[in-house]
């Protein structure tokens, strides 16, 4: 358990984010430690070349207009209430 690098809750169940996808080249690159929602939610936005493109930092990652919106309500959600994550439409049409 910790407190997640992207949307500030405490007492979550942290995954690590490599902030350049390890596909693209970043294994031994930058990571944040993030909570299993926000970790999903980047995932189900974009694809891990368009991360590679323009989301590498925590800052890109919070300044984007998508994940901004998921941030500023999971940050209201409870640590114990399990989300359910789906693929943006976008995303499911790729």
């Amino acid at each position: 358990m910790g407190v997640c690098e992207l949307c500030g809750r405490d007492d979550v169940e942290i995954t690590v984010h490599h902030l350049l996808p390890k596909e693209m080249g970043g294994t031994f690159g930058a990571t944040a430690n993030l909570c299993i929602p926000c970790h999903k939610q980047i995932h189900a936005l974009y694809t891990n070349e368009e991360i590679a493109a323009r989301l590498t930092s925590l800052s890109d990652l919070r300044k984007d207009e998508k994940l901004g919106r998921f941030i500023r309500w999971i940050r209201k959600q409870p640590s114990s209430k399990i989300m359910k994550i789906k693929k943006s439409k976008e995303r499911r049409k790729r």
